[in-house]
């Protein structure tokens, strides 16, 4: 098991321990993560889940999906290495990881 930092737009960090398996949207719900709502339940449906993966991840952590690009697009930050964190599934690559949080989630 290892471990990801959200960043928040003001700086604030918050480190939370992985699980494989889990999605990084319920990772973060499950770490009182402040700015992920989820509010769709991790079903690809709302954009409250987005953050901005670190550049030296982004290809541990995929691409996303045409469905994901299509509710990314109405993100108001969005970035090329964003993604919804309901479709970034943890693995033990992922430790160290650093994601950020945008200012506004929809």
């Amino acid at each position: 098991m290892g471990s990801i930092t959200f960043l928040e737009h003001n700086g604030a960090k918050h480190i939370v321990e992985i699980e494989s398996g889990k999605s990084l949207m319920q990772t973060a719900l499950d770490g009182g993560i402040p700015g992920i709502d989820g509010d769709c339940g991790g079903e690809c449906a709302c954009g409250t889940c987005h953050l901005i993966v670190e550049v030296g991840y982004i290809n541990i952590v995929g691409s996303a999906s045409g469905e994901e690009l299509q509710m990314l697009e109405l993100t108001p930050d969005r970035t090329d290495n964003s993604r919804l964190a309901c479709q970034v599934i943890a693995s033990d690559d992922m430790d160290g990881m650093i994601v950020q949080l945008p200012e506004f989630q929809m």
